[in-house]
């Protein structure tokens, strides 16, 4: 059985047992994040949502919060003399999927 469900602005496809990064999500590590916004259910009962499937619900454990590597960003205008450079590091969730409640 597997969902796709939204998160942080995003779909994912999610599977029971199954590690996923997404957006950061305001819970700390160890406790039980339940995602509502099913918008599909697959496997042998096939649910589609419109936009999500009612009672349909997605729990998970927070495993880590963390930050993604640096991502640099540099700007020039050439001849100018115009150089900017800025580093970003997106905040992540990462979390075990434990079941889906369809």
């Amino acid at each position: 059985m597997y969902a796709i469900i939204e998160t942080g602005g995003k779909q994912v496809k999610v599977e029971e047992g199954q590690t996923i990064y997404i957006e950061k999500v305001n819970a700390a590590e160890g406790d039980t994040v339940t995602f509502d916004q099913v918008l599909f259910v697959g496997g042998d009962n096939v649910q589609v949502g419109s936009p999500i499937v009612e009672g349909a619900t997605v729990t998970a454990k927070v495993e880590k919060q963390g930050r993604a590597k640096k991502l640099v960003v540099f700007k020039y205008k050439p001849k100018k003399n115009y150089r900017r450079k800025q580093g970003h590091r997106q905040p992540y969730t990462k979390v075990v999927i434990e079941k889906i409640n369809a």
